[in-house]
């Protein structure tokens, strides 16, 4: 009975652990707000100039495990994207994830009405490549809205 009670304590143990480490992997809805309010702050001091190509480094501060920042202005341009440097200067205003969602019309929608919100979506994980559920907080700033999601 022992044996078998050190086998349960020993599992439920692992699982623990195993989850712990996992969510250490994913940046968390504070950690994403928290964020954009830096990089708004950043911005505010440095200029875009100087903040955005920071933005866009995969290794600079704000890149963080699966967190990064985008910038996008009222129209849907990419003027920042901290995951893919594919997206600069390109209009993803009609852009739509696996399930057909217009998401970045509902944020852009969101944030000329609201200043700030969350969105959820499908989205590629740049680090586990796979299509996952993703939340992004976002604030509006000036011209621009400034984002940084979590997948779930």
């Amino acid at each position: 009975m022992r044996s078998f009670i050190k086998f349960l304590t020993l599992s439920l143990f692992s699982i623990f652990f195993s989850q712990s480490v996992f969510a250490a992997d994913h940046g968390t809805a504070q950690e994403a707000e928290a964020m954009v309010k830096k990089a708004i702050a950043h911005i505010k001091s440095k200029g875009a100039d100087a903040a955005y190509p920071e933005f866009n480094n995969p290794k600079g501060s704000f890149s963080d495990r699966d967190l990064y920042i985008f910038v996008l202005d009222m129209s849907g341009k990419t003027l920042a994207h901290g995951a893919n440097p594919k997206l600069l200067g390109k209009n993803i205003s009609t852009l739509r994830d696996v399930d057909n969602k217009a998401f970045i019309e509902e944020l852009l929608a969101t944030a000329k009405s609201k200043g700030k919100g969350w969105i959820d979506y499908k989205w590629p994980n740049p680090t586990t490549k796979a299509i996952e559920l993703k939340s992004t907080y976002f604030e509006k700033s000036d011209d621009v809205v400034v984002g940084c999601g979590i997948y779930k």
